[in-house]
């Protein structure tokens, strides 16, 4: 059987942590910034995890890391 490749589009967007959580860009940063706080925004810049609900889904599509 061939080796699985990793969905690119993906690679970009996510990274493993040291302890295999998949690490993930905050949305809602790219455009309308004038109405959003300067909190929400300095908020948003911070990296989140996926969700337990997701995290199967984003493994099967990043099988290398």
């Amino acid at each position: 059987m061939p080796k699985m490749k990793t969905k690119r589009s993906a690679a970009k967007r996510f990274k493993l942590t040291g302890r295999g959580k998949i690490k993930r860009n905050k949305a809602y940063r790219s455009h309308i910034l004038t109405k959003k706080t300067t909190k929400r925004k300095r908020k948003l810049r911070r990296s989140g995890l996926v969700s337990k609900a997701d995290y199967k889904r984003i493994k099967k599509i990043l099988p290398y890391g």
